[in-house]
């Protein structure tokens, strides 16, 4: 008995969950007909997409918006809608929380700013709507962001959008899915997809996460067609909270932190009233929980591909293949900075190697000089990632023929093959790389470094499931 119970409160707690994904009808309180309103835009993004639910706006005139229904109060709507998105006067928003309770709204976006970030004063209002949700049993994001985001549902409650803004995210929409304590590092991430091999499936402001946070966030993605999940932080609300859901979770989990310096911490306070926490100890937190921390902001974007559209890394030992010889030495250089390996290769293996063509290295790196044979390459791809000696390819191709982009292109299907990655680099202009990777869809990199450290971030990912699975989980 207890076990069905168990089950049926998970369900609940999720079916409560997709009401700020796929709501089946939403309130935007806030959004009029007056100039610059901030909330007509959620209304007319709406529009534009064809959302399929009911859609209304509260107003103090009452009147409709962008063919949303207006009423002059939350109270007076026709019945208790699935979501509630507040852009108001931060000194109206406790008041609102409360008329949401009183009509059986129970999922709340409170985007309007204003509140903890700037004083006492913001600090006892957020207070404020804590207590109501409380009362009524209400779950919300914010205050002080940006709301949700469902390609896959052609949803999105983000304000300021405009119409045509976005359409390659809701157009081709991916596995990614992205928590994040700002909407300039959520712009950055789409703008970036829109020319990248995959592409979002959810995002989620959390702001000032007074309530849900990044934890519910992921153990929310867990649940669904998320294959990697990406944190922007600014801070972090429960790190025992953290720990415990990461590690039941198998999915990447890749998380870029701000406030590693006295200065990024100041920075963050400002923008999202937390405390930015002891870097060294979130450290240690993330190998304990099994979350991969990133280097720069641009990985969010870059490094996913890796996870989906490569197996995941088994060892560190990495070969590298390339018809460039400086190439060779540079990605070797950058192989061992990283803290992998260099494979080794036995004789026998070179030997292989050497039969298939007029080599000019058959030593790792393997440097196939000029050959032309789209055949070869496939040989020495099929050779390397076939050897026990290898975990993974480092593949960087100059692709100055046609012939050595028809071979890239077969080299995920001979990764799935013996279940070994290969992270591509093509050392051309970025022009030239993003124009491939677009046309043949390829997971290509656009540098070395970010190739290695792909392959770097995948071996991470892979010693965290290992500790996992020597760890016992409390059911």
């Amino acid at each position: 008995m207890a076990y069905y119970i168990l089950t049926y409160s998970i369900q609940l707690a999720r079916f409560s969950m997709d009401k700020f994904f796929s709501p089946r009808s939403i309130v935007v309180v806030g959004a009029s007909n007056g100039p610059f309103n901030l909330g007509s835009t959620i209304s007319k993004f709406l529009e534009y997409l064809h959302y399929t639910g009911e859609s209304y706006v509260v107003n103090s005139k009452g009147e409709d918006v962008q063919g949303a229904r207006g009423f002059g109060s939350v109270l007076d709507l026709p019945y208790a809608v699935d979501l509630a998105v507040i852009l108001t006067p931060a000194r109206a928003v406790p008041g609102i929380v409360r008329d949401c309770g009183i009509k059986g709204i129970r999922n709340v976006v409170i985007e309007t700013a204003e509140f903890s970030e700037t004083g006492e004063e913001g600090r006892r209002l957020q207070a404020d709507i804590s207590r109501f949700a409380d009362e009524y049993g209400i779950r919300f994001l914010g205050p002080n962001c940006l709301g949700t985001l469902n390609a896959h549902e052609r949803f999105c409650c983000f304000f300021g959008f405009v119409p045509g803004m976005y359409d390659e995210v809701f157009d081709r929409p991916g596995s990614l899915s992205y928590v994040i304590q700002s909407g300039g590092v959520g712009v950055l991430i789409m703008d970036s997809l829109r020319r990248d091999v995959n592409n979002v499936n959810k995002m989620v402001s959390i702001g000032n996460k007074e309530d849900l946070d990044e934890s519910d966030m992921i153990e929310y993605f867990n649940g669904d067609s998320t294959e990697v999940i990406g944190l922007y932080l600014e801070n972090i609300k429960n790190g025992r909270k953290l720990i415990e859901i990461a590690k039941k979770v198998e999915k990447p989990i890749l998380l870029y932190k701000v406030g590693r310096t006295a200065e990024g911490s100041r920075a963050a306070m400002s923008h999202t009233a937390g405390m930015a926490n002891n870097d060294v100890i979130l450290d240690h937190a993330c190998r304990q929980a099994g979350i991969v921390r990133l280097k720069a902001i641009s990985e969010l974007h870059a490094l996913p591909k890796i996870f989906t559209h490569m197996p995941l890394i088994r060892g560190n030992r990495v070969a590298v293949f390339t018809n460039s010889g400086a190439f060779g030495g540079i990605t070797a250089d950058i192989v061992v900075e990283s803290g992998m390996q260099m494979a080794t290769l036995s004789e026998a293996t070179r030997e292989r190697i050497g039969k298939t063509g007029k080599l000019f290295n058959a030593s790792n790196p393997i440097d196939l000089g000029p050959t032309l044979s789209k055949q070869v390459f496939i040989d020495i791809f099929e050779i390397i990632l076939s050897s026990d000696e290898v975990d993974a390819l480092l593949a960087v191709p100059n692709v100055w023929q046609q012939v050595v982009i028809d071979a890239i292109a077969e080299l995920g299907g001979i990764c799935r093959k013996f279940d070994k990655p290969a992270a591509i680099y093509i050392p051309n202009a970025v022009e030239r790389i993003i124009a491939v990777r677009n046309d043949y869809q390829i997971p290509v990199f656009e540098s070395p470094e970010e190739a290695v450290r792909a392959l770097r971030v995948s071996y991470e990912h892979f010693l965290g499931l290992r500790k996992k699975e020597r760890t016992p989980q409390l059911v």
